[in-house]
């Protein structure tokens, strides 16, 4: 008596099918995989500005103004020289730092896409003043709270 061995495996017909389903799934995962991290990099600009804004607020309670730009070797109060020591960069160096509007009452903080992170349009600035005021270069309200979020 023979017995048949039957052949036990997949087709190349039933490989492909696979390889096509897994290739839908990466193209529906790998966008949304992306702005994930996107919106992970913003960290770093709000970190930067937060802390920028407290390096500001420490200099006025010291020096009765605010400093009117970011100087990464000498503090000083002297009149014409109000400058912070800090970064004009992130720490991870994703947004590059600035001031403007910078008057002994106001300032106004900003945080500017750079490098990989200029993908980024929809918040590709993030701003807050000396009131805690946090807002976007967005076009839209909805999207300038979302930058923050």
């Amino acid at each position: 008596m023979t017995i048949a061995k039957k052949n036990q495996g997949f087709t190349l017909i039933e490989l492909m099918i696979v390889v096509v389903i897994i290739g839908i799934l990466a193209m529906i995962a790998y966008p949304s995989y992306q702005r994930y991290i996107m919106r992970a990099k913003r960290s770093d600009a709000k970190v930067a500005l937060i802390a920028l804004q407290q390096a500001q607020e420490k200099y006025r309670a010291n020096c009765t103004q605010y400093a009117t730009d970011i100087n990464a070797t000498t503090r000083s109060c002297t009149a014409g020289s109000y400058n912070l020591v800090g970064n004009t960069s992130s720490d991870n160096g994703y947004y590059t730092l600035a001031m403007s509007d910078v008057s002994s009452t106001t300032y106004t903080l900003t945080a500017t896409t750079i490098g990989v992170q200029a993908v980024d349009t929809d918040c590709a600035t993030l701003i807050i003043n000396q009131d805690g005021l946090k807002t976007s270069n967005s076009s839209t309200t909805t999207d300038a709270n979302n930058c923050w979020k």
